[in-house]
């Protein structure tokens, strides 16, 4: 199990002294998110002032972009990187991709993220084998590559695709078709195993592979203190109130926390949300430890047989905890 972290949302400039610390650290890999800032600008950065450090998009909105602009960008980062970068993919939600990006919801969500990845294969082919390049499929007819456009072959081509997904159908394609799977950080450790790996499996066994070809990472919610406690209680309150998030609450039976949570979130009453979740919701989502060493214990015993990676939903920042994130790194076996 190897310990990830997160990129805080910083300027550009700040990126390379981030990077740099998250090496020195003894972290495996860094994860850039599509909040504040554009996910894949840093990984540019990152490449160039790092030696060993995996960086990857966790996530990039798919849904916001042509999977031929994605597959650019990767290509170029995989190159940078010599072979470190990882290209996470995640759909967002409906209101988003329509009000926030400007773009169409599609029909079937896991259709149109297969021809995404489907898509970005066949181009990578075509520059790298010369294949030609014919996609035909519902979404996606991609069917032109002049060579004043091909950028041609690289040194690193295989570029390990992740997906994201709260709800089986995502991990049930990730199992079948990509290198990894991103579990959202609203997850308890119970549904990651009883509902999402068995996902991943099935959707593998469609395709002849098998549980150890899909890697897992998770982002959890962990504390240490009564402040970073509440921190994950909010957080856990806000995705909670996403409508299509509830499959998590339906398995433990919290149905009609999500729903008062939906209607406080849609009158704006985001402060009275936290109180709704308890401390018995809590405990189920936040790994709790005051030490590095009993939290590095608590989290493998926790996603034993589900996690592949683990990255804490804290952003990584030089000069925070550092003794902590080094006493992580550690115990975790991640060697510089």
């Amino acid at each position: 199990m190897l310990l990830d972290a997160a990129l805080p949302p910083a300027p550009l400039s700040d990126v390379p002294r981030i990077a740099r610390a998250a090496e020195a650290t003894g972290f495996a890999a860094i994860w850039t998110t599509e909040t504040h800032h554009d996910p894949f600008l840093p990984h540019a950065l990152i490449a160039e002032h790092t030696k060993r450090l995996q960086s990857g998009t966790g996530i990039a909105v798919s849904f916001g972009r042509s999977p031929t602009t994605i597959a650019y960008t990767a290509w170029d980062l995989a190159a940078q990187s010599k072979g470190r970068f990882i290209l996470g993919l995640g759909t967002q939600v409906k209101a988003h991709i329509e009000r926030r990006f400007g773009m169409e919801w599609p029909a079937s969500v896991t259709g149109k993220l297969r021809e995404q990845i489907q898509v970005m294969r066949a181009l990578w082919d075509t520059w790298q084998n010369g294949t030609p390049l014919n996609f035909r499929g519902e979404y996606y007819r991609i069917t032109l590559m002049s060579p004043f456009f091909n950028p041609g072959p690289n040194n690193y081509p295989e570029i390990p695709i992740y997906i994201a997904g709260v709800n089986a159908g995502l991990a049930k394609l990730a199992g079948e078709m990509c290198d990894g799977f991103h579990a959202h950080p609203f997850n308890t450790p119970h549904y990651l195993r009883n509902v999402m790996i068995p996902a991943i499996v099935d959707g593998a066994s469609k395709t002849g592979r098998i549980r150890s070809d899909v890697a897992v990472a998770v982002s959890v919610f962990a504390a240490t203190n009564s402040a970073e406690l509440e921190f994950c209680r909010q957080s856990v309150s806000f995705y909670a109130s996403t409508p299509s998030y509830r499959p998590v609450l339906e398995y433990h039976g919290w149905l009609e926390v999500g729903e008062k949570l939906s209607a406080l979130a849609s009158r704006g009453q985001w402060a009275d949300m936290p109180a709704q979740i308890t401390d018995e919701m809590l405990a189920e989502f936040c790994t709790q430890a005051s030490t590095p060493v009993e939290m590095a214990s608590a989290l493998k015993q926790r996603y034993a047989g589900v996690a592949d990676r683990i990255a804490i939903y804290l952003p990584f920042i030089p000069g925070d905890k550092d003794r902590f994130w080094r006493k992580m790194a550690g115990e975790f076996n991640v060697k510089e």
